[in-house]
């Protein structure tokens, strides 16, 4: 009988830093199990700001009207920026201009899913964003985004013109916020809730070690 998999959805939005934290720890908490574990990663979609305009918006902005004023902001993008020495990740906030909407990156995560190339788009996306400083809300970005990741560029421009995607990004986000996801990251293994938060790599491991050892053979 074939081994049993245990199927992981994580719940992201590309501009959350926590959600980069939280698959950097993702990636601990998996080669602590080994690379053997039956567990399948997928990512879906949660935009934290679903009402963001198709442009985005100026990054200082935003900032302000969220946290009340740049010197709140400018704290927790220092505290963040050190928590991501602490996992490797280099956290560019001096580089950010605009805040995205992320829809059409979500759509294009979507469409790499279809082909098994996710992880690759999301890593792409994220060190395009907090390490590089881009605008990942334009199309010409993903599209340049997404032939690093390994995607045909051509092909890409034609599907973010498009609307391929957009329904199924819209029906995950509306199934998250269903199930009563308000905040990302969020983890759910065999479409059960497992962990929400950038939680350590110990903890991620130990939750999914319970599943594994729950899960029945097939």
């Amino acid at each position: 009988m074939p081994e049993p998999v245990l199927d992981l959805m994580v719940f992201i939005d590309v501009i959350c830093p926590w959600c980069y934290v939280g698959k950097r720890r993702l990636e601990k908490a998996l080669a602590m199990i080994g690379p053997d574990a039956p567990i399948r990663v997928t990512w879906r979609p949660f935009e934290l700001n679903p009402d963001m305009p198709p442009e985005g918006m100026e990054r200082r902005l935003y900032r302000m009207r969220k946290f009340g004023s740049m010197e709140r902001s400018q704290q927790l993008d220092a505290q963040l920026t050190d928590l991501g020495v602490q996992e490797g990740l280099r956290f560019r906030y001096d580089l950010m201009i605009r805040t995205p909407n992320t829809f059409n990156a979500h759509r294009l995560i979507w469409l790499a899913g279809q082909g098994g190339g996710q992880d690759a788009v999301v890593e792409a996306l994220m060190r395009a964003y907090f390490t590089e400083g881009r605008d990942i809300g334009d199309s010409e970005t993903l599209a340049d985004v997404a032939s690093q990741a390994g995607m045909d560029r051509a092909h890409t421009i034609d599907f973010l013109e498009g609307e391929d995607g957009a329904a199924e990004v819209r029906a995950y986000e509306d199934a998250a916020r269903r199930a009563g996801i308000s905040g990302v990251p969020a983890f759910i293994a065999n479409r059960r809730p497992l962990l929400m938060g950038a939680q350590p790599p110990d903890v991620i491991a130990s939750a999914l070690r319970g599943v594994l050892d729950l899960t029945p053979a097939e």
